[in-house]
């Protein structure tokens, strides 16, 4: 009897015997959400076509300016493009790359926008370390310091190289007067010498990308706790120690980030060489982006020079790639 008046008191929407119905436990409704879930069920998919047009505006700049122009220059490496509108343009297949791996002029240049690569980063980064270490101590007017160590990053290349080239001017050159004033001799003309055109060049790259690896550097040794340094000195580490055992660790990452792009920028340099001595004399400051340049705009060889681009490119896509493996490898390792 208990029963039967208890199920004609049940409503009829109302689950008998305790059984959820069909909008599960407790007699939810058909279409109703669980607790907690919020939005219309194609919110996300509206979620990601609303950041799709919050990427745009600086994504169509970079396919236009960038990736557009690579695979045109892609493209015109396989066609015999010269300068001359009366001149059509003809596919000729791999017949650029063939000629370049028997153009030894471009293999010199090569060689030389290795070593300068390497001739520019390798001091660059031994110097800024240098600084950036002196620059984190706490010295007197340190603000101002650390203001003139970032003049030089501030110019631009072709100011730099108009500025240097008063420097190494052979008559009234502040270098030249140095030399004369110290009895070491009647001076020489830097840029235009076999033996020192290449020398001077890089010791003017070394002074021109120095700040902004001195600025990376600085920023990584900021972020170490001094708390790591005290611990060393009060276990007894001197300064090389405390340098090998908690500096280098704390800034390695950026230390090998701001190099593998020094050695990519350095290699892909132009303007400062080009202010400086235009890849004279005799070639031996001529790199390979200058080769190209002269290769395009003054013999009018654009399918050649667009060849030559796609070697550059594959270089510095393996430099990349070889810095990106080092980088995974070390993150597994920790």
């Amino acid at each position: 009897m208990t029963s039967v008046t208890a199920v004609q008191q049940s409503g009829p929407d109302e689950p008998r015997g305790g059984r959820p119905g069909r909008g599960g436990r407790g007699g939810s409704p058909p279409g109703s959400r669980r607790p907690g879930a919020s939005g219309p069920p194609g919110g996300k998919a509206f979620g990601d076509r609303a950041a799709w047009f919050l990427v745009l505006p600086a994504l169509i700049p970079i396919l236009v300016l960038s990736v557009g122009p690579l695979l045109y220059g892609i493209a015109l490496a396989f066609t015999d493009a010269q300068s001359g509108r009366t001149r059509s343009t003809q596919w000729i297949g791999t017949l650029n790359f063939q000629d370049l791996l028997h153009d030894t002029l471009f293999w010199d240049s090569f060689r030389i926008g290795l070593i300068w690569a390497a001739g520019v980063t390798i001091p660059q980064f031994l110097l800024a370390l240098g600084l950036a270490l002196l620059l984190n101590q706490n010295l007197r007017m340190r603000w101002l310091a650390r203001a003139l160590a970032i003049i030089p990053w501030a110019m631009p290349e072709v100011v730099v190289g108009i500025m240097w080239r008063l420097v190494y001017n052979p008559d009234a050159g502040i270098l030249n007067e140095t030399v004369r004033d110290l009895g070491l001799g009647d001076g020489r003309d830097w840029l235009t010498g076999l033996a020192t055109a290449l020398p001077a060049v890089i010791l003017v790259g070394v002074w021109a990308g120095m700040p902004q690896t001195t600025v990376a550097l600085l920023a990584g040794l900021q972020n170490t706790p001094r708390e790591l340094h005290e611990a060393a000195a009060l276990d007894g580490a001197g300064a090389w120690r405390r340098f090998r055992t908690v500096t280098w660790p704390a800034i390695k990452p950026i230390a090998l980030a701001i190099s593998a792009l020094n050695l990519i920028w350095n290699f892909n340099s132009f303007a400062l060489v080009y202010v400086l001595t235009s890849g004279g004399p005799g070639g031996r400051t001529r790199l390979p982006m200058l080769f190209a340049y002269e290769e395009a705009f003054r013999y009018g060889q654009f399918g050649y020079a667009a060849a030559m681009g796609c070697v550059m490119v594959a270089v510095i896509s393996v430099l990349l790639a070889l810095y990106l493996v080092g980088r995974l490898r070390g993150g597994e390792d920790r």
